[in-house]
This record gives structure tokens, sequence and C-alpha cells, in this order.
């Protein structure tokens, strides 16, 4: 009789219990705390607001096209024919070749005399010349071979003279490009359900403010370092809140990235100009150098290190914030110290993992720079020292300290947040009634098991 009048009551205890930790929305903090941390960030936001607008570029500069690289004018364009033809009778005015074939370039030059090569038929898509056709004739050696149906890229020179205006400059992949982004796009949102359309459209939003200020504002002369410092605010802010709420656990994640990300960028400037980086490297820097020259190329790069960081810095903070809070939700005696504690210890299998993908992604995207270096067989300190994968070293070390050490800077605070707060009286005797019923449910969960032992 005992037993069946208790088995409803601890049900629905247990019930509710789950319901408030599992199942529902973090506990709101007191009204008390809400306002500490209102005027703490609403200042930041406002000063984000107004560099907005004080950096805000009416639009990137205009210039004359160099016709180099990525400044040329190009059009879309399909491969209309393709034939096999003799590489001597195309290549007329190449000499018989009595090199050794055993190097690169003997067997180039034997290869485009005697061996097959192609002569495609190219149809411009688009623009004033739609329609127009010329001719490319590919090499047999060459890496890029053109078929049929095939759409292409193709550069125009209006200065060259007309047979020479039009050349093959890339292959069209917009399509499988799209495809993948649809797919990407699906998944998040199959899979991450309101969170996944959330996330979306900050990252829409995130492509938004460095298309239309980021970059506009860097090619009109202004600080890379203080563009780049405001529009990673904006993003970061915009990008935390829609993805994770308007709460305190969001806002003790945006202080901590804004703590880290002025961390790293105080060591990217100081490293930068130590190590004399200046940050024009390749072609691609030295035609923006060439272009516009009063752009800093070395703030250019520490607006890098800075932009690139924000990314994996927001997962670090966020995930912090979210084990702090479960952690307090789970104890509610737990003091700042425990906390933290529990929390750090939890950071350290984080950083671990997060400093290793940094670190391997940024090797992987100068996987052919560092196999040049091997194929020198130049040694680990003349590899180290030049400026190029030095930019790579400094960009990586910056962005790990930076990384590595939001994760207690996030730990402490969300600590200090929880365990400062001042919950109200409807707060704390939800809170008590919650610690009793679960109490009282496991004592007579436990007689209920110590009866069925004596029978």
């Amino acid at each position: 009789m005992t037993g069946t009048g208790h088995g409803p009551k601890a049900g629905v205890s247990d019930h509710g219990h789950a319901h408030s930790h599992s199942h529902g929305p973090a506990a709101p903090v007191s009204k008390h705390l809400r306002k500490v941390i209102a005027a703490i960030l609403i200042p930041f936001a406002a000063a984000v607001v107004v560099g907005l607008a004080v950096l805000w570029p009416g639009g990137a500069p205009g210039h004359e096209r160099t016709g180099v690289g990525f400044d040329r004018q190009t059009q879309q364009a399909t491969v209309a024919q393709v034939v096999e033809v003799s590489c001597k009778s195309v290549n007329a005015s190449a000499a018989t070749p009595t090199g050794d074939t055993s190097t690169a370039e003997g067997s180039s030059a034997h290869q485009q005399a005697s061996g097959t090569c192609k002569k495609a038929t190219i149809r411009v898509d688009t623009g004033k010349d739609k329609g127009r056709t010329f001719t490319e004739i590919v090499q047999p050696n060459q890496s890029r071979q053109l078929h049929q149906g095939e759409k292409v890229v193709v550069a125009y020179e209006p200065s060259a003279p007309r047979d020479l205006q039009y050349s093959v400059a890339d292959v069209n992949r917009r399509f499988p490009i799209a495809l993948l982004a649809g797919v990407f796009a699906l998944t998040v949102v199959v899979v991450g359900r309101m969170r996944g359309v959330m996330a979306l459209i900050s990252l829409a939003i995130s492509f938004l403010v460095l298309n239309l200020f980021v970059l506009p504002a860097i090619l009109q002369g202004s600080n890379p370092l203080a563009v780049a410092v405001v529009g990673s605010s904006a993003i970061m802010l915009i990008a935390l809140y829609m993805c994770h709420g308007l709460s305190a656990r969001t806002s003790v994640a945006v202080l901590g990235t804004l703590i880290s990300l002025m961390l790293i960028g105080a060591l990217g400037s100081l490293f930068i100009g130590w190590a004399a980086l200046t940050g024009n490297t390749d072609d691609n820097t030295g035609l923006i150098h060439g272009l516009y020259p009063s752009i800093d190329m070395s703030g250019l790069l520490l607006a890098g290190v800075i932009i690139g960081s924000l990314g994996v810095l927001d997962d670090v903070t966020v995930t912090q914030t979210s084990a702090v809070w479960e952690l307090h939700e789970a104890n509610p005696s737990m003091g700042r110290r425990g906390l933290y504690r529990a929390g750090i210890r939890i950071g350290r299998d984080h950083i671990a993992s997060v400093v290793n993908t940094l670190v391997l992604a940024y090797a992987g995207a100068a996987l052919p720079l560092l196999l040049l270096f091997s194929i020198a067989q130049s040694s680990v300190g003349t590899v180290a020292n030049s400026e190029l994968v030095a930019e790579e070293i400094v960009r990586t070390l910056v962005g790990s300290i930076g990384l590595v050490a939001s994760v207690p800077v996030t730990t402490a605070l969300a600590a200090l947040v929880v365990a400062a707060d001042r919950p109200g009286p409807q707060t704390e005797t939800a809170t008590a009634g919650a610690v009793a019923a679960g109490g009282a449910s496991a004592g007579r969960g436990g007689r209920g098991r110590r009866r069925k032992r004596c029978r």
C-alpha cells in the first residue's frame, strides 16, 4: 500500500527534476547579475556600432585593370569542339629538339615537337562578344586538358590583337561548388534544426560584413587592424547571439572571446613587427600592394590572424561556458573554485584537440610550399627563417596562444558569474523545491530497494 502510494509521486518528482536539467533552457540568472553584464556589453556593442559607422566605406575604390592574375576581365565560355592534331604542325616555328630528354625541359620540348596536341574551339557565352569563337592549342604535357562540352572561364584583353584577345583562364567550377554548398546547408539544417538555420543565417551575415565592410575599408586605406577589430567584433556579436540566444551564458562567451581577441591582437602586433614580416610574400599580395600602395601589408597580415582565429575562438568559449553552466546546474552548491577546477579539466581536453586542429589546418594550407622546401633539401632552420613559412608560424602560434588562453579566461568568467549570482525569492523557492523533491525521491527509492532486499 505504501509503495503504491509513493510510486506516482516519485515518478512525478523524477520527471520534473529531469525536465529542469535536461530538456528546459538554462536557468536564468538574477536581475542584479544581468545588469552587471549589460553594463559591460552594451557600451562594447555601442562602440562596435560607432566603429562601423566611422570606418564604413562607400565601396571599393576603382582602378585600371592590369590584366594580371585575378585582375583580368573574364567571361564564361564553352568548349565547342576538340580535335587531335600533330604538335609539329601547330608549333611550326619550333625547332626540332636535340637536347637531353631525361631533363624536364628536354622532355617537354620533345613532346611539343613530336606528340599529339589538342586543338580546342571555344565559344564565348557571355559579354558583348557572345557567340564569338576562338581556338586554343593544348599541349600534351599541360596539367589542364580541355574536353568537348566543358564549361570554362576565359580571360579577355581588349588591347591585344583580335586573334589573341581571348584565352582560357580556368575551368568553370560553379555547379559542383554550389552543389556542395547545398549539401552542407541541408546537413546543417537536418542535424541542427532551428539552431542550424540560425547558424547559416549568421554565416551569411558574416560574409556580408567581410565583403561590404572589411575588404572595402582596407582597400580605401583604413587601418587594417582597426577594421579587423571592429569587423570581427560585429561578426562575433551577431554570430554568438543569433546561434545561442540572448542570455547571460552567451554574454560570458562573448566576454571571453573579446579578451582572447585582444590578446591575439597584442601578440600578433608585437611578433609581426619583431620578426619584420612585411605581409608581401607572393604574387597576389604583390599585386595588391602594386594596385593600392597605401595599404599596410603587415597590418593586413595581422588582420588576417585576428579574423582567422575568431571562428575557433567562438567554439572554445561557448563550449567552456556551457560546461560551467551545466556543472552548476548539476550541483548548485559548488563554489566558484570548484566550478573552475571542474571546468578547466574539461578545457584541457579541448585545448589539446583545438591546437592540433589549428596547426594541421595551417600546415595543410602551406603543404605545397613545405613540399618545395623538402625537394630543395633545406634545413629546418632555413625553412623556418624564410618569410613565407615564418608568416605561417607566427600566425599559428599567436592564434594557438589566444585559443589556449581563452579556456582559463572563459572558465574563470563563467565560474565567477554563476557563483556570484543572486537569485530572487521565486528562483530560490523553485531551486529549493527541486532539490528537496530530488532528495525525497532518492530517499524513497532507497527505502524501496531495501524493502525489496528484505523480501
